[in-house]
């Protein structure tokens, strides 16, 4: 899941010394990762002022500085992972289009917390499909979580309001919300989901305490167009990034960060259950460009 995996920096950075040209060729391919011009131009200018002139002994170098730098970018929007419990019950609404693995995610947000002593309720409120619900209730049998559904085409807000109201009478600690996978330029999908946190609010003006955007690290530029939309009809408290196990470049974490101002809360990295992490900024970054 090298961020630079793609990228020859053998070649990149086989003069013996440091010039502007180079440099030039260096925001281009960071650029080419997604990180967005503004960071891109930001670390080109510190690793000038700190490098150019000088002599490359080791590629290794380049690494540990972009390293460093990535991480002080990031380290600003870790989102404390166990923050997402606040509340007796803390109701938190997971978003996302279509194929991003919102509802594996869940699954795998359900098994963190309930591992660690907490009472689960899943609600299948993504009720267009058929696989979905199925899928999380394949989930919540897994991990021993309480299970939430109605039929399928059942209005998505009426599955959002029991899954509540459910949480409320049996004391969950924590309850999750599945969504339909909704393309952001679906207005009338867009809706459904608008009227979830409308009827979610009639119950307590609190409620959700969470909304949790999950997008997919693959799609590059595409994930800030989602970002864009969904933070017309929800406030969004986070982001769960996923796939990052494949050939991802990644860099787009740094891109939705800078721009949006939203706190990562954990990052999935494959398909077991338990590949899904809290998001540290330096664990992250040096797992992204493979240092020890």
């Amino acid at each position: 899941m090298k961020l630079f995996q793609n990228f020859k920096f053998s070649d990149l950075f086989s003069k013996k010394k440091i010039d502007e040209s180079l440099l030039n060729k260096f925001e281009e391919l960071l650029i080419e990762s997604d990180v967005g011009t503004e960071i891109a131009s930001d670390l080109k200018e510190k690793f000038k002022k700190e490098k150019i002139g000088k002599e490359i002994k080791d590629e290794k170098e380049i690494f540990y500085f972009l390293g460093e730098q990535i991480s002080k970018i990031l380290s600003p929007y870790e989102k404390n992972f166990n923050n997402l419990y606040k509340n007796t019950p803390s109701i938190i609404v997971v978003a996302g289009v279509n194929g991003v693995g919102k509802t594996t995610t869940i699954g795998k947000l359900g098994k963190l917390f309930k591992d660690d002593g907490k009472k689960i309720v899943f609600g299948a409120a993504d009720t267009f499909r058929a696989a979905a619900i199925e899928q999380l209730e394949l989930w919540s049998k897994k991990i021993g979580a309480d299970f939430v559904k109605s039929d399928l085409g059942t209005d998505p807000a009426s599955v959002g309001y029991r899954t509540a109201k459910f949480a409320e009478k049996e004391k969950s600690d924590l309850a999750f919300i599945d969504t339909a996978g909704r393309l952001q330029n679906k207005k009338n999908l867009m809706e459904e989901y608008k009227k979830i946190f409308t009827v979610l609010k009639k119950i307590n003006p609190e409620y959700p305490h969470e909304t949790i955007l999950v997008l997919d690290a693959t799609t590059g530029q595409n994930a800030l167009n989602q970002v864009e939309e969904f933070k017309k009809i929800s406030n969004l408290t986070g982001l769960i990034i996923t796939k990052l196990d494949t050939s991802a470049k990644g860099g787009i974490l740094l891109a939705i960060s800078k721009k949006y101002n939203l706190p990562i809360v954990a990052v999935g990295m494959g398909e077991k259950e338990t590949d899904l992490h809290p998001f540290k900024a330096e664990k992250f970054t040096k797992a992204l460009l493979s240092l020890n």
